[in-house]
């Protein structure tokens, strides 16, 4: 495996905090959370080849004698504890790219999280093979002012190489009290040379959203869904509305670009604010009785307003969820690219004084029946964020031993016949004299511009192309050709 397509997903860690993918960030990667009783509560049921018990104590017998092999002949001495933890990491993580081992501290760290409050530097990044890579920054932190981004590889921290160190070690070097400094060297896709940044730790307080009114047109951001998600939009909405002279006359844009995920609940509760009835998201287990769905409760907070929501490579689990419910409902236009492709369900199992165990439980269907496991959530129109190629490239179906797509009903969303006539003229990228993205700087957000273009022409009020404003392009005079015949 190369250096370039090494695929990080053995664990992920925000700013030095567990979150492995699939519980409430991944993502890159991504995820859904639901909370359960202690791992021994658990209904357990043979599988279907454990009848042969004499075969289950032989490979227990062969695991006894590695363990015992390795205790005593690795090159240097090592814990009981470790070995173990490392064998049940392993048993799990073989089995998919979202079933893990959490210890104690990290199942505390993982709690933490999710209440959207923690300290570091406000980056996820996940590991494989020795590299340390970055899945995201975090709106607002540390690491998103100092401008990393997904793709990223931080090779030395410090000053030190930890190209080649376990994933938990490079962690622990981030981690630091708030307001001491920290120097990280990143290696980033088409820079000739190693790029060092100086951070300041500090507490990381995640913003369950971010709003902005552009004229009369809503803007939310939610950057991840954590326990205070959808409350956070019942204000957001609030505000802007008031801010608005009372209704937003202009549409509203709902920005779930780069978001991992979080907790199923507040996924949920976030489509169910814009979608009057009808279905949700069903889940299918490996028992039928554990199988679930969800529908919407009966009233559309925004009453119909028209809304576009952008999403991309980085947009996995509950934020696809929430997007596939609107595509699939007609609610919401989606524009930008493919999303993630994460189409399954971690339960959270603790076992007292031991940590937990996270497993993939069921995998997730929209409401159409459709499993995006794979395959990501395409777009209603593609809108790139610029010419190049994208950075956040990896996606779930880049990822060794995935689950399969099963059980869904179709792979496509349904038909539209109610995109706007606007929609057909959209590019779907970036003219040539577009300025340069600056993630501070909303008129450079391609995708963002095009977004409120369109949801503007969806309410019926002016909607001009943002790339009319542009000075003309720069003009090139071909080269002389002073050969002579």
């Amino acid at each position: 495996m190369t250096f370039r397509n090494a695929l990080l997903f053995g664990a992920a860690f925000l700013s030095g905090i567990m979150a492995a993918p699939g519980v409430v960030s991944t993502v890159g990667a991504t995820g859904v959370l639901i909370p359960v009783a202690h791992a021994e509560a658990a209904p357990s049921t043979p599988a279907q080849d454990s009848g042969n018990h004499a075969e289950t104590y032989r490979l227990l017998t062969l695991f006894g004698s590695i363990f015992d092999l390795v205790r005593a002949n690795y090159v240097e001495p090592v814990s009981d504890r470790e070995l173990i933890t490392n064998a049940l990491n392993g048993m799990l993580s073989g089995l998919d790219p979202h079933s893990s081992y959490m210890t104690e501290k990290q199942y505390a760290d993982m709690q933490v999280q999710t209440s959207g409050k923690f300290g570091g530097l406000g980056l996820e990044v996940q590991g494989e093979d020795g590299h340390v890579r970055v899945v995201s920054p975090i709106d607002g932190t540390p690491a998103w002012k100092a401008g990393i981004k997904p793709g990223d590889y931080i090779v030395a921290i410090d000053g030190h190489n930890i190209d080649g160190s376990p994933l938990n070690d490079a962690v622990e070097k981030m981690r630091g009290k708030p307001d001491t400094k920290i120097t990280l060297t990143i290696i980033r896709a088409k820079t000739t040379k190693p790029i060092i940044v100086t951070l300041t730790r500090e507490i990381i307080r995640i913003e369950a959203v971010k709003a902005e009114l552009y004229d009369k047109t809503g803007y939310i951001r939610i950057p991840q869904f954590t326990e205070d998600t959808a409350e956070e939009l019942r204000k957001a909405y609030a505000e802007l509305k008031r801010k608005a002279g009372g209704k937003l006359t202009g549409g509203l844009v709902l920005d779930l670009r780069n978001d991992p995920g979080g907790l199923l609940t507040q996924a949920i509760d976030v489509s169910s604010f814009f979608i009057p009835s009808g279905e949700i998201v069903s889940t299918r287990a490996r028992h039928p009785k554990d199988s679930q769905r969800w529908d919407a409760k009966g009233t559309d907070a925004t009453d119909g307003l028209p809304i576009v929501v952008l999403i991309n490579g980085g947009s996995a689990s509950a934020s696809e969820i929430v997007s596939g419910a609107l595509q699939d409902h007609h609610r919401a236009v989606l524009i930008g690219t493919k999303s993630f492709g994460k189409g399954s369900v971690q339960t959270i199992m603790p076992i007292p004084g031991n940590g937990a165990v996270r497993l993939t439980t069921a995998r997730y269907y929209t409401p159409s029946g459709r499993s995006i496991q794979g395959l990501g959530i395409a777009p209603d129109i593609v809108v790139k964020e610029s010419r190049e190629d994208p950075v956040f490239s990896i996606r779930e179906a880049d990822l060794s031993h995935i689950l399969k797509n099963q059980g869904g009903n179709q792979t496509k969303p349904p038909a539209r016949n109610d995109l706007p006539a606007l929609s057909a003229s959209i590019p779907h990228e970036p003219p040539a004299n577009w300025p340069t993205f600056d993630i501070t700087k909303p008129a450079t957000d391609f995708q963002l511009q095009e977004g409120l273009r369109l949801v503007r022409s969806m309410a019926g009020v002016p909607a001009p192309d943002p790339v009319a404003s542009l000075p003309p392009a720069p003009t090139t005079t071909p080269a002389k050709n002073e050969a002579s015949h």
